[in-house]
């Protein structure tokens, strides 16, 4: 076995269940309790030693049996989907593994779902951080870091509201898919989530998840943490411009080695090669009133946080893969290697469809994924703001767009309002779709009263002897509604010749709009002769065309069992 690298771990949630709050005490809690100084600070991520490990979790990690051998632990700063999304490698997420955090008081949210949704388009393993314990009620802090510690100086009630909503979460995710239990009852780490009680105010379980991140880790990821090549292998982060020196970009490296002078190859389809200058990680904190922010360092190894200023970085985007080689024969390798890459992320368009736009590459990928499960064709997507282009090539085709986290400046919705574009705008995967197929319900309804208005439904009626009361111009006569509906405006056909329309329909000296089965009206036709078109007696139907008979197909659920059995016979003929 070669070297191991920390494993990269990033903290997925909703919106307020404490993502921040946990991950500054896991970083605080790792500075306070070790003597070895701080945590190691990168570009992007947080990395805690193995020493400090042991400090914050003592005689945990024996309890565990399994010998760390890792170097240590590095947090993703940003916590959420945007950096779990844009940090993608072949087969997954660049992330090891991931903290999911619940807010144990408010159980599963929007965005816990749509974490859970990218974990599993993924395929990365997590543990959940079941946080704000200190708000059960009647909670006691018992200032350890330590949750089994912390339980046994809680009150019986206390301790029961605790595993009530442990239970809440653990029935949530079975509704999901997912087995689960707290920690310290889990008897296989691959079949069951393990669910860690924890506060990111008093740090109350903190000892405990990083004892699970490290031992899992150790256990289960060896091979996967091995460095395998002195390529660089890595995703960017984030590009950013900052003062004397140009466009930079920062990066995650997830395998290999990174060198000052090296040859850096980005992307996919429009590969983007250029010199690496200058490797910067940022000056420790004691540092910081030092002007300078960064410090420049020769070389870094996976798994690291680091900005890399180069030239020609202009095009490069938030996601896309790169290497780093020492020597120019290995650029075909690395080129070939990354179209195989970027490949895999590939999406498949079509001349007809929607538009789609969203805030990294990673989640555009799961947003197209799941609207092509729900049959929605795509004809382009692309990571960016919602533009006036979009409005106008969406124009041409479907008139819809898909934006994901996201801007839709003013002016923009202005021309798909004059355009007739409809934008489906979220933060939340889940609501885009839900709104969409709300949409979509609303539309069909929309279609379906409008069939409903316009085209002539089924009827059939007979022509009532002794109750003519005018002959022609227009006929006016009594009928019996036999079958279906009546209405002003019908062509009717006797034995499937067209006879000519009905005008008006009265019922007691007043015009009505429509006359059901089994009620008798009175009709006008003005092209109709009685005694010689139509008789007295005749049987008469709705005259429907071949488009009639497909538009009443589709809003046949609406139509009653005389209309469609009526329907039926009609289209035979």
């Amino acid at each position: 076995m070669g070297t191991i690298r920390q494993p990269i771990i990033c903290i997925l949630g909703h919106v307020d269940s404490g993502k921040t709050t946990l991950l500054d005490k896991i970083r605080g809690s790792a500075v306070a309790k070790s003597e070895h100084g701080g945590i190691t600070q990168h570009i992007g991520a947080s990395e805690i030693p193995l020493e400090n490990i042991r400090a914050v979790c003592g005689k945990l990690i024996d309890s565990m049996g399994i010998d760390i051998k890792i170097p240590g632990l590095l947090f993703i700063d940003t916590p959420g989907h945007e950096a779990f999304t844009t940090l993608r490698r072949r087969g997954g997420a660049i992330a090891d593994l991931a903290v999911l955090v619940i807010d144990i008081n408010e159980g599963f949210k929007e965005q816990t779902d749509e974490s859970l949704t990218f974990l599993k388009e993924f395929k990365t393993p997590f543990i959940v951080a079941a946080t704000k314990i200190d708000r059960i009620f009647g909670w006691h802090n018992a200032d350890t870091l330590s949750f089994a510690e912390s339980i046994k100086h809680q009150s019986k009630e206390a301790q029961n509201e605790l595993e009530e909503k442990i239970y809440r979460i653990v029935a949530d995710l079975a509704t999901r898919g997912f087995s689960s239990e707290r920690f310290d009852r889990v008897k296989d780490f691959t079949k069951e989530v393990a669910i860690v009680p924890v506060s990111g105010v008093t740090g109350e379980g903190v000892a405990e998840l990083i004892m699970l991140l490290a031992g899992l880790s150790q256990k289960f990821l060896e091979d996967r943490l091995e460095i395998k090549s002195e390529t660089g292998k890595g995703a960017v982060l984030e590009v950013k411009e900052v003062r004397g020196l140009g466009v930079t970009i920062d990066v995650i490296l997830y395998d290999g080695l990174m060198k000052k002078g090296d040859i850096l190859v980005i992307g996919g389809d429009d590969i983007i090669i250029s010199k690496i200058k200058a490797l910067l990680k940022p000056a420790p904190l004691r540092e910081l009133r030092v002007e300078k922010r960064f410090l420049s360092v020769d070389e870094v190894s996976a798994a690291a946080g680091v900005k890399v200023v180069a030239s020609n970085l202009e095009n490069v985007i938030a996601g896309l893969p790169f290497r780093s080689v020492r020597d120019a024969k290995q650029i075909d390798r690395v080129k070939e290697e990354l179209l195989k890459e970027v490949e895999e992320v590939e999406i498949e368009t079509e001349n007809e469809g929607v538009i789609v736009k969203a805030d990294t590459l990673g989640s555009l990928e799961a947003l197209v994924k799941i609207l092509k499960e729900i049959n929605v064709p795509i004809r382009k997507a692309k990571v960016g703001d919602v533009s006036k282009s979009d409005v106008m090539e969406s124009h041409a085709t479907s008139s819809l767009i898909f934006a994901f986290n996201v801007s839709v400046p003013q002016d923009v919705k202005l021309v798909a309002k004059d355009m007739n574009v409809k934008i489906f705008s979220s933060k939340v995967i889940y609501r885009l779709i839900e709104d969409y197929e709300n949409w979509v319900k609303e539309e069909k309804q929309r279609e379906e009263e409008e069939i409903l208005r316009n085209v002539s439904l089924p009827a059939r009626i007979k022509v009532l002897s002794g109750y003519v009361f005018r002959y022609s111009n227009p006929a006016i006569f009594g009928v019996e509604v036999l079958a279906g509906r009546l209405r002003p405006g019908v062509r009717l056909a006797k034995n499937n010749k067209l006879v000519g329309e009905v005008k008006e329909l009265q019922s007691r000296g007043e015009n009505i709009e429509e006359a059901k089965a089994g009620e008798k009206v009175a009709i006008s036709m003005p092209d109709v002769t009685i005694g010689r078109q139509v008789k007295e007696g005749d049987i008469l139907e709705t005259y429907l065309t071949r488009d009639e008979i497909e538009l009443l197909e589709r809003i046949r659920k609406r139509l009653g069992d005389d209309e469609i059995k009526l329907l039926e016979e009609l289209d035979k003929r």
